[in-house]
C-alpha cells in the first residue's frame, strides 16, 4: 500500500513548512511528502522543502490549473477569502493511495503516518473538536431547517487542516458537482469569520462519504490539538493533555498568527530550528489582532485569573 503526506505551500509560508517538516521528519524519515503548489510563488520553498526534507511537488500541475479554473466558473472571484485553499483537493488524484493531508500551521509529535491505520475501518479520517462548538464556521442553522443534514450527522464537522483518505474515493466529476450544489446554496454556509474551503469540504464528506471516522472518538478518546486551548502542559518538546494524561498527537494554530507571544510560541520556535542547517525564522511584523485573535486573548486572560 503507497501512503505519503500532502501540504499546501508557498513561499509566503516558508517558516512554517520548515516547522512542520521538521516535526514529522524527527519521528519519521521514511514517508513520502508531497507539496502542493498554493500558488505560483513556490519555487523557493519547493527548493528548501527538497533539499532538506526530500519533498516533491504534485507532478499533475494541469489538474490544480483545471481545478482553480472550474472553481471560479463555479462560485466567481468573491466568494471565498482564500480560493487556493482548494488546491488541496488535489489529494485525491495523486500518486499515494492512502493519504494524509496537513496544514503547514501545524506541528507534529508522533509519527503521524500511522494514523492511516483508521483507515481499515473507514474511508475518510479527520481529528478534532470542531463538532463541539457547534456549526460556527461550517454551516449555517439553514442546513438544519432545510433538512440538508440532521442533528447527528453535523456532529461528524471538522476541521479542514488535518484528515486522510484514499485515492480516487471521490472523481473529478463529483468533485465540480460538490461545487455546484454548494454554489447553488449559498445561504448554508457560514463564511462570516472569512474561512474558505472547511463549510465545502464539511458539505461534500456528509453528503458523499459515509465511511468517516474522527480519532478523538477512538476508544479512550483522544486529546484536541487546536492552540487556542489554554490548559495544556509542555512536556520537554510536546504537549500533554492533563484532562487526559495523554500527549497530543499535533498542535494546529488555526485561525492564529504565530508569532512570538503566541499560544504555544515556545513549541513553534523550538520545531522550526531543529535544522541548523536552515538561517533563523522571518519573523512577522507586528499586526492589528483579528476579532478571533482578540476573543481568544481575552479567553486566556479570563482562564489565567480563574486560576491564578
Amino acid at each position: 500500500m503507497n501512503r505519503g503526506i500532502y501540504i499546501t505551500a508557498n513561499d509566503k509560508v516558508t517558516d512554517h513548512a520548515i516547522a512542520l517538516l521538521n516535526s514529522i521528519r524527527l519521528h519519521d524519515q521514511d514517508t513520502p511528502i508531497v507539496m502542493i503548489p498554493y500558488d505560483e510563488n513556490y519555487h523557493k520553498i519547493a527548493h528548501t522543502l527538497n533539499k532538506y526534507y526530500g519533498v516533491e511537488i504534485y507532478q499533475d500541475l494541469d489538474f490544480i490549473d483545471r481545478l482553480s479554473k472550474k472553481l471560479h466558473e463555479t462560485f466567481g472571484g468573491q466568494f471565498f477569502a482564500r480560493p487556493h485553499q482548494f488546491r488541496k483537493q488535489a489529494c485525491w488524484f495523486g500518486p499515494f493511495d492512502e493519504f494524509l493531508y496537513i496544514d503547514t500551521d501545524i506541528v507534529v509529535f508522533e509519527k503521524i503516518i500511522d494514523n492511516l491505520n483508521y483507515l481499515a475501518q473507514a474511508d475518510f479520517i479527520y481529528c478534532d473538536y470542531q463538532h463541539a462548538g457547534g456549526i460556527t464556521n461550517v454551516f449555517t442553522p439553514k442546513v438544519l431547517e432545510d433538512k440538508i443534514f440532521t442533528e447527528n450527522e453535523i456532529k461528524d464537522i471538522f476541521n479542514g487542516g488535518f484528515w486522510g483518505s484514499k485515492k480516487n474515493l471521490l472523481s473529478e466529476e463529483e468533485l465540480y458537482a460538490t461545487f455546484a450544489e454548494c454554489a447553488a446554496h449559498p445561504e448554508y454556509f457560514d463564511f462570516s469569520q472569512k474561512t474558505s474551503d472547511q463549510p465545502i469540504i464539511n458539505y461534500m464528506l456528509l453528503k458523499r462519504i459515509k465511511r468517516r471516522f474522527n480519532i478523538v472518538r477512538r476508544e479512550g478518546k483522544a486529546p484536541g490539538n487546536w492552540a487556542g486551548t489554554t490548559y495544556f502542559q509542555r512536556q520537554g518538546n510536546i504537549l500533554i493533555d492533563p484532562t487526559m494524561n495523554q500527549h497530543l498527537q499535533y498542535l494546529h494554530w488555526a485561525g492564529i498568527r504565530i508569532q512570538p507571544g503566541c499560544p504555544y510560541w515556545e513549541i513553534w520556535d523550538y520545531y522550526r530550528h531543529l535544522n541548523p542547517e536552515l538561517p533563523p525564522a522571518i519573523l512577522p511584523k507586528s499586526m492589528k489582532k483579528n476579532l478571533l485573535q482578540k476573543s481568544l486573548d481575552k479567553l486566556i486572560s479570563d482562564f489565567q485569573n480563574i486560576t491564578s
